[in-house]
């Protein structure tokens, strides 16, 4: 009894050693793109043909995603043709860019009938390799039976897909292929080019990190979903070490966020942790410069290190209501969903579908775009802000009613300009002024009247005066202007026109009634033969215009020199 149960073991084995989905080819046109077949892993990477034919197959479907301990993988695909003719057809690995090694056997029977060997190091300008993909032709006669093996031989994770083709089918989809993987480059060049642009304006050290972080992505993308093959027909071990960019990509993205949240300042606890992933994604760099195979076998695992402690950090400082760290959550979130699929993926535990095998990719342009917004809104943030301070210092500068600068700015601009009049040798004027009878304006129609004039007045005074022209409210209704490079003689003369437009001026009081009101002007020069103070000028313009106002107001009055007896006399105009 033993012996025979062992005898049905050995027979069930061998069967199970030979076993294999079989596809029925009953029609002409071939467009295979979704069939079982049967895998099996070389745990040594040595077996031969002949050893592995006589193996265990594992039922899978032509998709198939292994993780990294499947390195040397083997494919099976029994085919037997019903069509009624004979097909020329086509297998492709259109993943095959990233292998170390594709293989293709082709059996009648128990005879091998060809063996092709694609090394992918030198792949360049091989008949098997378009673009990427490795194509291989084979004849199936009409009613005949055929068994097909592929060894795929990989850097560091397995996954692929087979596809099996007639010719119309294979040209199309050679033509066809990484125009989604092209849009999402474009997309990622063009946000690359803006926000070196931003930095070469601003220097702000986000905008640079962010541009790294996004071609390390470019980079990685266009290699591991066959972009660069496609385009440059490049392959092997030499493109391989361009992985590093899966490193690079996240030692970036911290940074940026080091910069962008202003974390060593602001959020120390938060740094610490970002500095402990970042120092473990440098020392994974550094190794991977040496043996970059060995570096990208932890690299699931330290994607998802970096998805739970990239989050956790965004979700503390949103919590501590930092304005970004929402839309960075958004755009992490978008990120940590896809690349989650693309670590499961990628480590065999999901099988192989679209959003899973290009999970990285949709996930960093994904983030991206969101990583631009939040550059965007801190733009308006700060400007915002850079708004603010500047109103504040206006306000700080200027009279609050009539806009003009205040008797404190006025001082400091002032001796800036007595300063460059002495040393170029320029005359430099000033002009003083006050309304007449104001406060009976203020008494008669109101406070708000007599605002409303002040303003009148400041109008005339900027209307009437040049741009270099300094204009200031000492208070009250006492106003300024400094006169560079005019003499006082022509400053009376700018004092005169100012008078006279005032005088013709008025504010409308309703139904039909005009206040007109008037001012009176004192003139003074400083002093080019001593050096005097802008205190010493404005005293002597304010003695005329004192003298203006007991001549009868309304008037302008300069200060002029009487012999050498050291007396002021006001000079009326």
């Amino acid at each position: 009894m033993t012996r025979l149960l062992s005898l049905i073991a050995l027979l069930l084995l061998s069967c199970g050693g030979q076993a294999a989905p079989t596809m029925v080819l009953d029609s002409p046109v071939v467009n295979l793109t979704d069939f079982a077949m049967a895998t099996f892993v070389d745990e040594t990477e040595t077996l031969a043909f002949e050893t592995v034919r006589n193996q265990a197959f594992t039922p899978s479907s032509n998709r198939v995603s292994l993780g990294t301990q499947a390195k040397t993988t083997w494919s099976r695909i029994e085919l037997v043709n019903r069509s009624g003719q004979d097909l020329e057809l086509f297998l492709h690995h259109p993943y095959a860019y990233h292998n170390r090694q594709v293989a293709f056997f082709l059996e009648d029977g128990d005879t091998l009938v060809d063996r092709k060997i694609l090394d992918l190091d030198h792949a360049s300008d091989s008949p098997l390799m378009y673009r990427g993909s490795a194509v291989y032709p084979f004849r199936l006669e009409a009613g005949q039976s055929r068994t097909l093996y592929v060894r795929s031989v990989s850097y560091s994770h397995q996954w692929f897909t087979l596809l099996l083709l007639d010719e119309d089918h294979s040209k199309r989809a050679l033509i066809g292929s990484h125009v989604d993987i092209a849009l999402l480059i474009g997309v990622l060049l063009a946000l690359i080019v803006y926000n070196f642009l931003l930095y070469l304006a601003s220097s702000k050290k986000e905008n640079i990190f962010y541009a790294f972080y996004l071609i390390s992505g470019a980079v990685w993308i266009a290699l591991s979903y066959g972009l660069l093959a496609h385009v440059f027909n490049v392959y092997g071990a030499g493109v391989f070490r361009l992985h590093l960019s899966l490193i690079t990509m996240p030692i970036f993205l911290i940074l940026f966020m080091m910069a962008i949240f202003e974390t060593r300042r602001a959020y120390p606890t938060e740094h610490r942790c970002l500095q402990f992933m970042l120092l473990i994604l440098l020392a994974d760099l550094v190794y991977g410069l040496f043996d970059i195979y060995a570096a990208l076998k932890p690299a699931s695992s330290l994607a998802a290190l970096m998805m739970v402690v990239t989050m956790s950090v965004s979700v503390s400082l949103y919590r501590k209501g930092n304005p970004l760290a929402k839309y960075f959550l958004i755009g992490h979130a978008f990120f940590l969903l896809f690349n989650g699929l693309a670590v499961l993926f990628y480590k065999g535990i999901i099988g192989f579908t679209y959003l899973a095998s290009h999970g990285v990719g949709i996930g960093i342009t994904l983030e991206a775009l969101m990583l631009a917004f939040i550059i965007a809104y801190r733009i308006r943030i700060l400007e915002d802000i850079k708004a603010s301070q500047a109103d504040l210092k206006v306000q700080a500068l200027t009279d609050p009613l009539t806009k003009l600068y205040n008797r404190r700015h006025f001082f400091t601009e002032a001796n800036n300009l007595a300063d460059m009049a002495r040393q170029q040798k320029t005359p430099l004027s000033a002009l003083i002024m006050d309304i007449d009878h104001f406060k009976a304006v203020n008494d008669n129609h109101g406070h708000a009247v007599g605002d409303r004039v002040l303003v009148e007045l400041a109008r005339v005074l900027r209307n009437g005066s040049r741009s270099s022209d300094l204009i200031a409210r000492f208070g009250g209704e006492e106003f300024v202007i400094l006169l560079p490079n005019c003499k006082q003689d022509e400053a009376a003369i700018v004092a005169e026109k100012i008078r006279h437009a005032v005088a013709g001026r008025g504010v409308d009081l309703g139904g039909g009634r005009r206040l007109h009101f008037t001012i009176s002007l004192g003139v003074a020069e400083l002093d080019p033969g001593v050096e005097e103070s802008v205190d010493a000028m404005l005293n002597r313009a304010d003695q005329a215009l004192y003298q203006a106002k007991r001549a009868g107001r309304n008037q302008v009055c300069v200060y002029s020199r009487n012999g050498d007896t050291g007396h002021y006399s006001g000079q009326q105009v």
